[in-house]
């Protein structure tokens, strides 16, 4: 659907629609809506309660997300669509990045090679799948000429991107009140608020550009409607992963998803794949599949753990099995203890008295000498 609304020729002009920033706004205020609904609707629990630093960290949220859109859009500009696919398949790295500079989250060792494996693995996929199809030609000069600065687009908004991410996972590692369905709500009503402001600045026509447009090319209302109800309802589960498993399992899924997608089109479609493709596309499996295996074994019982817990169940056996009768030596040094522990509580039980005495005594005395 946003392909759709930034690409469809509208009205018999063929006009498109190129104001991002409403459209980034329809679909936030949509988003917030709809994980309010599913608040309160749907999970039958009360809002948040905010307070200043709550609100301090979803504004921060707000503006590091609704500022890394635009680098997004104004490098379609300068690169093809390929290229922007390919430096998206890069987005774990950046997150785990900036997880470390800002926050320094650790990860185990395994990660940093299902990140190394999934990210080469997809990027040489679509790199060897690009190259084959690359020309020569006037074309093909410019786009490489214009790409540099284009690539530096991606690049912050790549940066952008993992700072968002990671700033969401120190929100939810710092206050476990906040739910998926928080974030969703209140990271959506400050990016409206936001944008909102931006628009309404009088020196930035786009909004009044943007109703001028909706209202000469109705068909446009519908597709971004639509996009924002489709958009919202992904973030649904969006970010139920993204409090649950973190942002760079949330990553890793949406890049995976993004590759089986090719995938399954290239088998649909019949288009044959060469042994670089098919090489790249075991890498990528193989991190997959290295992550799953090391987080089941992770939760497999150490054998350690296994060892403390016979050695455990042989002692209460033996204890168990001993004949009726048998003198058992940890019992016999509990009577011991016990024994000792009531003489010395005696012992001081039988010094009460005096002690008692011997203060009435001296408060006499205190008496008789202030008369």
């Amino acid at each position: 659907m946003q392909e759709r609304v930034t690409s469809a020729k509208y009205g018999a002009d063929h006009q498109q629609f190129n104001f991002t920033i409403v459209l980034n706004l329809i679909q936030a205020m949509m988003a917030s809506l709809v994980g309010y609904v599913y608040i309160r609707g749907v999970q039958r629990k009360p809002m948040l309660e905010m307070n200043a630093h709550r609100w301090k960290r979803f504004f921060q949220v707000a503006l590091l997300s609704s500022s890394a859109s635009p680098f997004g859009y104004m490098a379609l500009r300068y690169i093809n669509y390929p290229t922007m696919t390919l430096a998206k398949t890069c987005k774990m790295v950046p997150v785990v990045f900036m997880n470390k500079l800002l926050y320094r989250r650790h990860y185990p060792a395994y990660k940093y090679a299902v990140v190394a494996m999934v990210t080469a693995g997809v990027s040489a996929f679509m790199l060897f799948k690009t190259s084959s199809r690359r020309g020569g030609g006037v074309g093909a000069a410019e786009v490489v000429e214009n790409s540099f600065y284009g690539l530096f687009l991606v690049l912050i908004n790549l940066t952008i991107d993992g700072a968002v991410n990671s700033t969401q996972d120190q929100v939810f590692a710092e206050d476990p009140e906040i739910t998926g369905q928080h974030m969703m709500c209140m990271m959506n009503l400050c990016s409206t608020v936001l944008m909102m402001a931006w628009l309404l600045n009088p020196f930035n026509p786009e909004l009044v550009s943007a109703l001028r447009f909706l209202h000469t090319h109705p068909r446009a209302v519908a597709d971004i409607g639509m996009f924002a109800v489709c958009g919202s309802l992904g973030q649904c589960f969006v970010f139920y992963t993204l409090a649950k498993f973190g942002s760079l399992t949330l990553t890793t899924v949406t890049v995976t998803r993004k590759f089986l997608t090719i995938l399954i089109s290239v088998f649909y479609n019949g288009h044959p794949l060469n042994s670089r493709q098919w090489s790249a596309t075991g890498v990528v499996f193989s991190g997959i599949a290295l992550d799953v295996y090391m987080k089941q074994a992770s939760k497999r019982p150490t054998a350690r753990t296994i060892s403390l817990d016979e050695k455990s169940s042989d002692k209460h056996g033996a204890n168990a099995s001993r004949p009726l009768g048998t003198p058992d030596k940890s019992a016999k040094v509990d009577v011991v203890l016990t024994a000792e522990l009531q003489a010395s509580m005696g012992q001081k039980l039988d010094r009460v008295p005096a002690t008692r005495h011997e203060l009435r005594r001296r408060q006499q005395l205190v008496e008789v000498a202030a008369s």
